[in-house]
Parts: structure tokens; C-alpha cells; sequence
């Protein structure tokens, strides 16, 4: 008992809106309907916790993240309320309890898993909760992401954190059994990440979410048992694809804190694998998503920390793409001699890249199409403080457009908007109305919220010319096809860029 009271803990109690006697009286229901009908909870054991710091014990904390995860509509683990994994109360930690211990990955990847599934079957939205900020995120993971747990001589020792279901921590785990896997099942799992990916690129994140965290559940199962170390580190390796993944589609259909959760896990996952390229990618993500909600201070923050983390072992491209992410951060915020001195040092790295080490697989669809892509992306945000690069803009768009395939329909879309918004800046709307046609025309094939975000802003560039017939015809369509998805939480950042690309 630390007697000073569980903020956390308490914040969360505030927002469900339950008396503490009705919360205890729910804990003995929800732990009976768990398997625990012994369970009895009273209000003064719920002021003990709330009020004192008192850590319930198992099975109380898993308990209690079910209620709050149900009534709340979005995912909590026992760390947001406050708990440590093992009773202790969560202090000195930061505000998403970061960075967890090495041997804690897998089991907060299981339960954080667990309960996104859980919230999805029951038809709940998780965009309720409120982003960690980037400087936060970056301060608390630095230190953490400059060391290597398993490539350090502290490094984890999988002997020493074995798990099995009759010593396991039950908060940590699920209650069927996963078995040991070998490397043909771990091919098996680094296809199904490539499946996976390509639909993600086609047709959006909503589709096929649930299979993938779904899927990131069962690995996270795996990772709890020991494994020959070269199968270990495959196995992160397919948890930290699948993390992002899931990450990324949640981003994609507006479900933002979810999304930055799984970003974290994806970059823990990584650092436990020894990836610490990986491991910065997976912060660029939440880089990303920061900027199309409005925050690109917040997204510099963790590109300092991506590109930094990323390490020595980054290849030229990848460290291409984290500039053209730090370069769209930079014209959100209307820094146009900062963003072309970024991206012309993507540009560089880019064609520095001989391509005689072999890229990893998250890496591969960074081409030169998703290069342009990002460049006019950037060009058409900087427009909105400077119109001379919205030409800059339409050049990239165009170059983009020219090498697209059928199987990147998504970014095909947003390269239409890119090059409309822009055409619309530069008082061409003949040309303007073309692309956002081709745009209109595909995108209720997508299930991508980001989308219909960046439409909404094409939307706003059309309204001084609201007096032309054509314009007026397309503003009308624009209308009609918009109530088909919600608007995703923070609108703002769609008004300076919209939205990543894959």
C-alpha cells in the first residue's frame, strides 16, 4: 500500500461515472462470470484503491480492465489503472507506463490484444481516450530504445523468463494453451504478415483488423514459452510486423489511441528481436499519426527519437522514408526551408541505396512511387502556408500516379486528393475537379476513415469556387459520398496535410 492515492486509477473511475459501491458490486459479477464466483468486494476495499493505493491482488486487475474496457469503449490494461503486473502500484512510470521491463512484452502484447478483441466483439468504438504526447512518449522510451536487450551483455536470458500456463501470471495470459512452434510454422506466420499487408495497401485497415490482432494474440501466446534464441527473435520479429499492422489499421479507421498503443508494442516487440530499425519505423507510425491529427510538434518529438533509435544498421532507405515523415511534420507547421533541406537529404539517401543488402520486408513497399508520394504530400501540406509548392506538389503527385498499381489502391487515392487539393490551390479547378473525380470514384471501395478525412479538407479548398457550376456539382457529390464513414478524432491535422501514407 503506497497510501498516497492511484491518480490513474481514480481518473478512470471518474470518467465510467460509477458509484464505488456499484463498481464493487460489478467486480463480483464480472470475476463470478470470469470464473471466480469466491470473489467478494466491498465500497471500502474500492475507496482503499482509489483513495490509498492499495493493489488488489489477482484476479482483481484483470477484473477490473474487463469493466473499464467495457463501459469505457476502448481498450485498458491493468497498467492504465494504475496496477503493476505484480500488485505494485504504477509509479515512476510514465503516462503509458513506459518503457515496461523485457521480460513484460509478451504478456502486456497478450492482454492488450485480448481486450481489443474483446471491445470489438461487442461492437464498441475505442477513440475514446486521449493520445500520450510525443515528447512523453519520446522521454520515457529513449534510454530504453539506445540499448540492446538481447544483443547486450544484460540481455534477457529466455531460460530465465520462462513461461508455461501452470506458473503463468494469469493476468498475462490467456486461458487456452499455446504450444512451442517451430521455424516452419514461424514461415508459416512471416507469410501471413505479407498477406496481411497487401490487403491493408488494397483496400484499407477496417477489413482485416480484427484477423490481425487476432493473429498478434496468438504469437503473443508463443512468445510466453522458450524457444531456441534464432526462433525467438523470428517470432518478434513477426510481433513487431503484426503490432504495426495493427497499429496502422486501427490509425486507419480512427481508432487513434489503440493505434498508438500498438505502435509502442511494435517498437518494444522490435527492441526485443534486436531490431532497432524495426524498432524506429514502428515510432515513425505514431510520427505519422500525430501529424494527421493536428500535433506535428508532437511528431518531431518522435522522429528525433525514431531516427536515432533506428541505429547504424538502417539502411539508406530506410532512413529516406523517416526523413520524408520528419519533412511532412515540418510543413504542417509551415517550415518550407527546413522541409526541402529534409527531403532533398531523403532523396539522397534513396538513390544511395544500391541495394546490394537486402531490404527487410516492412521496407519493401518504400519505393520510388511511395517517395513521390510522400513528396507531394509534403509539397501539397506546405501550400496551405506557401501556394508556390502546391506546383511542386502536383509534379510529385503526377510522378506518383504514373507508377501506381492496382494493388495500392488506398495511396492511389490519396495521391488523387494530393494533386486535386493542390490544383485547387493553384486556382486551376478544371484540373482540380478531374483528380477529385478519380478520387470520388474509388474510394468507397476502401473501409480507410483517413480517407474521407483528407477528402473533407479537398472539400474546404472547394469553397471559393462554390460559384462554378462544375464546382458547385462536385461539392454536392462530395456531400453525398461523406456521411458513408464517420470523421475520424482530430480533424485538425487533416486540415494541414492529411493523412500517411502505407
Amino acid at each position: 500500500m503506497t497510501r498516497e492515492p492511484n491518480t490513474r486509477l481514480a481518473d478512470l473511475f471518474g470518467l465510467a461515472g460509477w458509484s464505488k459501491g456499484e463498481l464493487a458490486r460489478l467486480v463480483n459479477r464480472q470475476a463470478a462470470v470470469m470464473g471466480h464466483p469466491q470473489l467478494a468486494t466491498d465500497t471500502s476495499r474500492v475507496r482503499r484503491w482509489i483513495d490509498m493505493g492499495e493493489s488488489p491482488r489477482d484476479p482483481v486487475p484483470k477484473v477490473l480492465a474487463a469493466l473499464f474496457t467495457e463501459r469505457l469503449g476502448r481498450v485498458v490494461t491493468i497498467e492504465d489503472l494504475g496496477f503493476g503486473r505484480r500488485g505494485r502500484a504504477g509509479k515512476g512510470q510514465s503516462a503509458d507506463g513506459l518503457p515496461w521491463p523485457p521480460e513484460r512484452t509478451a504478456a502486456v502484447l497478450t492482454e492488450f490484444t485480448g481486450m481489443d478483441l474483446m471491445l470489438n466483439r461487442r461492437g464498441l468504438v475505442g477513440a475514446g481516450a486521449a493520445l500520450a504526447a510525443g515528447s512523453a512518449l519520446s522521454s520515457a522510451m529513449h534510454d530504453w530504445l539506445h540499448s540492446d536487450p538481447v544483443l547486450a551483455s544484460d540481455a534477457p536470458r529466455f531460460d530465465d523468463l520462462r513461461m508455461d500456463t501452470a506458473h503463468a501470471d494469469p493476468a498475462g495470459l490467456d486461458r487456452y494453451e499455446a504450444a512451442p512452434v517451430g521455424s516452419t510454422e514461424i514461415d508459416a506466420l512471416e507469410r501471413s504478415v505479407e498477406v496481411f499487408r497487401a490487403w491493408d495497401a488494397a483496400r484499407g485497415g477496417g477489413l482485416q483488423r480484427k484477423a490481425v490482432v487476432g493473429q498478434l494474440n496468438e504469437v503473443g501466446g508463443m512468445l510466453a514459452y522458450h524457444h531456441p534464441e534464432h526462433l525467438q527473435r523470428r517470432l518478434w520479429g513477426v510481433a513487431a510486423n503484426l503490432a504495426v499492422l495493427a497499429g496502422w489499421m486501427s490509425h486507419d479507421v480512427g481508432l487513434e489511441p489503440t493505434a498508438q498503443k500498438y505502435f509502442v508494442i511494435a517498437a518494444h516487440a522490435a527492441r526485443e528481436g534486436g531490431d532497432r530499425p524495426r524498432a524506429g519505423e514502428a515510432l515513425s507510425r505514431a510520427a505519422r499519426q500525430m501529424v494527421h491529427l493536428g500535433r506535428p510538434d508532437d511528431a518531431l518529438d518522435l522522429m528525433k527519437l525514431a531516427k536515432s533509435g533506428a541505429g547504424s544498421e538502417a539502411l539508406p532507405r530506410t532512413r529516406a522514408m523517416l526523413c520524408t515523415i520528419e519533412a511532412w511534420a515540418q510543413a504542417s507547421m509551415g517550415r518550407g526551408q527546413a522541409m526541402r533541406r529534409t527531403l532533398g537529404e531523403a532523396e539522397e539517401l534513396f538513390v544511395s541505396d544500391r541495394g546490394d543488402v537486402p531490404a527487410p520486408s516492412w521496407m519493401q513497399k518504400f519505393d520510388e512511387m511511395e517517395l513521390h508520394g510522400m513528396q507531394a504530400l509534403a509539397y501539397r501540406t506546405l501550400a496551405e502556408h506557401d501556394p508556390a509548392a502546391a506546383a511542386i506538389a502536383q509534379r510529385h503527385a503526377k510522378e506518383a500516379l504514373e507508377l501506381r498499381g492496382v494493388d495500392t489502391l488506398r495511396s492511389k487515392i490519396f495521391d488523387y486528393i494530393s494533386m486535386a487539393s493542390a490544383c485547387f490551390i493553384s486556382n486551376d479547378p478544371e484540373q482540380a475537379d478531374t483528380y477529385a473525380r478519380l478520387a470520388l470514384v474509388s474510394i468507397g471501395e476502401t473501409s480507410s476513415h483517413r480517407t474521407w478525412d483528407r477528402l473533407r479538407e479537398m472539400y474546404r479548398l472547394t469553397g471559393k469556387y462554390a460559384g462554378f457550376a462544375r464546382i458547385e456539382d462536385l461539392r454536392q457529390e462530395i456531400q453525398r459520398a461523406l456521411p458513408k464513414a464517420p470523421q475520424s478524432p482530430g480533424k485538425g491535422g487533416a486540415a494541414r496535410g492529411g493523412s500517411a501514407k502505407v
